[in-house]
């Protein structure tokens, strides 16, 4: 399907609230060109979920060159469990260098973790976006207080174009943590062993840290920084909308 024909709106009110299966058959129905965004344990469930209505679907994940060693084993356990198209993406090399030979290897700390996280994600996701018409993303709301407005379906603001509608699809919108580890127990979905260690959001190593009980989940990102900065600029419409609600 063209984005220019889709209906958002419509189609918006048609998903509100219905669960992730009905959510991901209608993004696959209606698209061919479009791709998994793969990092952490909801993002595996849409895998476990999309590859039984599409086998051979497109997934991608980003290489930071900074992420855990279990979290490069569960990579590996995704493309052997499931019959996807795994690309994994890394860093521009030019910009990834003069970064490091101009801040060092840590200036997230002292600067913010936005112009590492640019370069590092931002750039090589923009890259394979402008590629799809459409991309699936493991978001919910509870996750993070940007999250709370967000949408099954959107268009997506940050990546697209004048020449090239994105359009976003979010089928764990309305799910909770419990109901994503129910998921994952009840069908054996694999799962980053990082979380039987207190990390429960997980990202680059020296960015992700466990959190203590009672902490909000995004605690453990970035804790250096106030909880209203805590997107890596992925989902950068979540503080735009937040910042209206």
């Amino acid at each position: 399907m063209s984005t220019e024909s889709f209906d958002l709106d419509q189609l918006k009110s048609d998903l509100a609230g219905k669960n992730p299966r009905v959510i991901l058959r209608a993004a696959l129905t209606w698209f061919d060109n479009i791709a998994i965004s793969f990092s952490g344990a909801e993002d595996v469930i849409l895998i476990d979920l999309a590859s039984r209505l599409k086998p051979g679907l497109q997934v991608f994940t980003l290489d930071t060159g900074r992420l855990h060693a279990k979290t490069y084993r569960l990579i590996e356990t995704v493309r052997e469990r499931y019959p996807i198209r795994l690309d994994v993406l890394s860093p521009d090399r030019e910009q990834l260098e003069a970064l490091v030979k101009n801040k060092g290897l840590f200036s997230f700390y002292k600067d913010g973790h936005h112009e590492c996280c640019g370069i590092r994600k931002v750039e090589p996701l923009r890259r394979r976006l402008r590629q799809l018409d459409a991309w699936i993303t493991g978001q919910r709301r509870d996750q993070n207080p940007t999250r709370q407005n967000l949408s099954e379906i959107e268009l997506d603001e940050v990546f697209s174009a004048p020449d090239h509608r994105l359009i976003k699809f979010n089928p764990l919108a309305n799910w909770s943590s419990a109901q994503v580890w129910d998921y994952i127990e009840a069908y054996d979905v694999p799962f980053n062993e990082l979380h039987r260690k207190g990390f429960v959001s997980i990202g680059c190593e020296p960015c992700t840290r466990p959190i203590l009980p009672n902490q909000h989940e995004r605690e453990g990102r970035w804790w250096w920084e106030e909880t209203g900065k805590k997107e890596c600029g992925l989902h950068a419409e979540n503080l735009k909308t937040a910042e209206k609600a």
